[in-house]
């Protein structure tokens, strides 16, 4: 055996190739969890708890706050009155109220744009919680809004993206 081994050029090739296999295995470079998310929502609605669901099932860690006091937190949360659902959701420092995708609060977490947060007016059929066998899903738009006004930030037909 040698007692001064060298590095042969293949062996450093061999092992310099393995690098970017190992390196995204590491813990280190693992995707960093979805920030707890809080929901507020009436005692007396089912649809919220299927919307919690949807949105644990996405990744995100919840806690349900049940209050009759919905609407009074909406309005401290800056919640355009035409937008106010059933439930209002905190997350990673935005408002999500209603029946939003799982799917377009990570995007909103991802591009963090200046905004107060998502809304989806209404209880469209078909959204996440909202969902009705045999009935058609609707079409509609994930609003952002914030003190520099509303804009479409996603538009879905049921928890599809189109």
């Amino acid at each position: 055996m040698n007692p001064n081994p060298t590095l042969s050029r293949r062996a450093l090739l061999a092992g310099l190739a393995a690098l970017p296999v190992a390196v995204s295995c590491s813990p280190a470079f693992a995707a960093e969890p979805l920030p707890r998310m809080t929901v507020t929502k009436d005692p007396s609605c089912g649809c919220c708890g299927a919307w919690v669901d949807h949105v644990r099932a996405a990744g995100f860690p919840v806690e349900v706050i049940e209050s009759s006091e919905v609407p009074r937190l909406k309005v401290l949360l800056g919640v355009p009155r035409e937008f106010a659902s059933c439930h209002t959701a905190e997350v990673g420092g935005y408002v999500i109220e209603g029946h939003v995708p799982a799917e377009a609060i990570k995007r909103l977490l991802a591009e963090r744009p200046q905004a107060k947060g998502l809304a989806v007016p209404g209880m469209p059929i078909g959204s996440p919680g909202m969902e009705v066998a045999g009935v058609e899903d609707d079409t509609y738009d994930v609003v952002l809004f914030g003190p520099g006004g509303r804009s479409t930030f996603a538009r879905y037909r049921g928890a599809r993206p189109v």
